[in-house]
């Protein structure tokens, strides 16, 4: 296992951990949508970074394509559900389209994914 997948591997588990704190807190507040979105779109992306850098170690999509899709995985989750908490407690968003631009990012990276699956074996 290469330093990168171990860091992506904590960067999951925060993610995952940040989920559940955040779930906890919608369950807890009235009017707390948003945070029950960025508490899926943490979780669900914890699970396709693992997923991803598991498929990477297997060689079963082209590494670095496929590193840099769970790399987007990491950064878009946490731009939309930066944004959604920020505005749920402090009234405003992390910079304005921070939440489009992360699941902007979220598709794209989606899409970077297929590309690795299709694209040749390479270490």
């Amino acid at each position: 296992m290469t330093r990168v997948h171990r860091i992506l591997i904590v960067l999951a588990a925060i993610m995952g951990a940040d989920g559940v704190i955040l779930a906890a807190a919608s369950a807890h507040q009235a009017d707390a949508t948003r945070l029950a979105a960025a508490s899926s779109m943490l979780l669900f992306h914890a699970t396709a970074v693992l997923a991803s850098v598991a498929l990477a170690e297997r060689g079963l999509i082209h590494v670095r394509v496929g590193l840099g899709a769970t790399f987007g995985f990491v950064i878009a989750a946490s731009l939309f559900a930066g944004d959604l908490t920020l505005r749920q407690y402090a009234g405003h968003g992390l910079f304005p389209m921070a939440a489009p631009t992360g699941g902007t990012l979220l598709i794209a990276s989606w899409l970077a994914l297929a590309v690795a699956a299709a694209w040749p074996r390479r270490s």
